[in-house]
């Protein structure tokens, strides 16, 4: 047996989430309530890698969790996924790439969001903002520092718990398995 919604109401909404709750028949055939955190727009993740093989971090300082060491990320806001990791990578570390691959899409937190992710690989960066646009646009991101990390050491920091942010681990898998680094 499948899950079943009976019902079906909206308890909160802005332009970033909706948040539902559901009355619903479980597997078992017992009746429940489930709730639901629909997010509006897919999320893009890329792992920008450069000549040297190092994976660009950002430190956000992230209202529920604190500091965090991320890879480039953000919403879509409704435009196509490539096109947002575009704006994402110019946006908060002042970027451009000229080879861009979808490595993998996800799906965050599926037990209890509606939440798509797509991650990419930005490859032939260049530098493209100036340090005072960067500087603002970083400031309204949270971002306080960024470094770049060979990338066998970023995977050793998820492994070590000093990268905690789950799609940023599993940005790195997808990214690692695309190269070859896992085989």
């Amino acid at each position: 047996m499948a899950w079943q919604t009976r019902t079906s109401s909206t308890v909160y909404a802005n332009r970033w989430i909706r948040v539902r709750e559901d009355a619903v028949v479980m597997p078992d055939g017992a009746d429940g309530v489930y709730g639901v955190v629909e997010v509006r727009h897919p999320a893009v993740f890329v792992v920008a890698l450069d000549d040297a093989g190092r994976v660009l971090l950002v430190e956000v300082d992230r209202y529920t969790v604190g500091r965090s060491w991320e890879v480039v990320a953000g919403g879509s806001d409704g435009e196509d996924p490539l096109a947002a990791a575009r704006r994402e990578l110019r946006e908060e570390a002042g970027l451009e790439a000229d080879d861009w691959s979808e490595v993998g899409r996800m799906d965050a937190l599926n037990g209890i969001c509606v939440a798509p992710e797509h991650v990419f690989l930005a490859r032939g960066l260049r530098a493209v903002a100036g340090a005072g646009e960067l500087a603002r646009t970083q400031r309204e991101e949270g971002i306080g520092a960024t470094r770049w990390v060979p990338f066998g050491d970023a995977v050793a920091m998820a492994a070590a718990g000093e990268i905690r942010d789950g799609e940023t681990v599993a940005a790195l898998a997808f990214a690692g398995a695309r190269l070859g680094r896992f085989a």
